[in-house]
């Protein structure tokens, strides 16, 4: 794929750019408590800007359903962009209407303007190719180039992601060609050994990678609520912990594959456990114990890996060359059971592999528990997109900028 390096390298002036970033920031009304994305485009947007390029910004945000909804609105992600970028980014009420389309006619050489959440648009997110490629078409009218920069987004088929890029000349963003660059080391150019820690609720979100994981990478720690689903598996009593009870077939399965091919599958050998899911408004203390793995009360629920086990993936992790992360190790949100995925964070730092954080909430345990994100090899800004990669699916958006 051609990259915003080569398209810089002609003449942007004068040029309206389309920048598919990825704003879907978390919001608290209208604050936002996380920027990590809207800064994660900067370099792409300021490069754009600084050459006298046109900048239009376009994102989604939330799941509003096809229609204009006030809660999911990108202007406080705009007004952030303009703080961070030092400069007034102007903002256009629509996405294709006539906002849009004067905000756009309005700009000089070097200026900025964001539009409106892609998503109160049905085109956007439709299974229909011919409504798709309508809103695409409508969406072309406003620029001269594309240039794809949300990698949050890369694993949908949608219209700003996968349509647009047809229609126009189209080039990587420096954060896109950052992803993919890592995420190859990750499967083409793997330094070993090579270590995957997986966490998060659903077993079922990540069955997929781990049939990918297990012929590739030398050791995979499970934590999350997903673990209890591994144990219930291998028989141990796991109280009320999360249980997908329709996935322990093919839990097993992968035990017993991971046995076969010499792929270690280490599970929590204790757990911090508590009768209730605990408040995380008030984060009031919880009446958190632990507990051994194969022993659990059946009146409790495991929210936490436990201390033997926060020392167990810190010495699997030790002498790794490479660390791939996705998925909190409990709920990190609440201090009582934040301890395992501290512990993961600190070991990958204290490692001297390549280490990779694979977005979602392995990346927002990252900032909320206050860790350097700078002392990580990559904090990757789409957790879904990684995962679709390494289990070596087809990215639509990746796709669409292939030439």
């Amino acid at each position: 794929m051609k990259t915003i390096d080569e398209l810089l390298a002609e003449p942007v002036a004068g040029r309206r750019v389309f920048v598919r970033a990825d704003l879907n920031v978390p919001l608290d009304g209208t604050t936002i408590t996380d920027d990590g994305r809207i800064r994660a485009v900067l370099p792409t947007v300021k490069a754009l800007a600084e050459a006298g390029a046109r900048v239009v910004v376009a994102s989604h945000l939330g799941r509003p359903k096809g229609a204009p909804d006030p809660a999911f609105s990108l202007a406080p992600a705009a007004a952030r962009l303009g703080e961070l970028l030092g400069a007034d980014v102007a903002f256009a009420t629509d996405t294709v209407g006539e906002s849009a389309t004067a905000t756009v006619a309005g700009l000089a050489d070097g200026q900025v303007a964001v539009v409106e959440n892609l998503r109160f648009n049905a085109g956007e997110t439709s299974k229909d190719d011919a409504e798709r490629g309508a809103f695409a078409d409508q969406l072309a009218a406003l620029a001269d180039v594309y240039v794809g920069d949300g990698f949050g987004a890369v694993h949908r088929k949608h219209a700003s992601v996968f349509d647009l890029p047809a229609r126009l000349p189209h080039y990587a963003g420096y954060l896109i060609a950052t992803e993919v660059g890592v995420l190859r080391k990750l499967t083409d150019d793997v330094q070993r050994p090579y270590v995957v820690a997986l966490g998060g609720a659903k077993v079922s979100d990540k069955l997929a990678v781990i049939d990918q994981l297990l012929g590739k990478a030398d050791r995979i720690l499970i934590g999350g609520g997903m673990a209890y689903t591994f144990l219930k598996a291998k028989g141990h009593e796991i109280g009320s912990s999360l249980l997908q009870e329709d996935q322990l077939d093919a839990v097993a399965e992968y035990l017993e594959r991971a046995e076969k091919t010499g792929v270690e599958l280490v599970l929590p050998v204790d757990a911090v456990v508590a009768p209730a899911f605990p408040d995380l408004k008030s984060k009031a203390p919880a009446d958190a114990t632990s507990v051994a793995a194969d022993a659990m009360p059946t009146d409790q629920m495991g929210l936490d890996i436990g201390p033997e086990s926060r020392k167990l993936y810190a010495s699997k992790i030790a002498d790794a060359a490479t660390v791939f992360w996705n998925g909190p190790m409990g709920v990190f949100e609440h201090p009582d059971f934040a301890e395992g995925t501290k512990a993961v964070a600190q070991a990958l730092l204290d490692s001297e592999a390549f280490t990779v954080v694979g977005g979602g909430d392995s990346a927002a345990a990252v900032r909320i528990l206050g860790f350097d994100e700078n002392a990580f090899g990559h904090i990757s800004t789409g957790g879904g997109a990684s995962l679709e990669y390494l289990e070596g699916k087809t990215l639509p958006g990746l796709a669409a900028l292939e030439d």
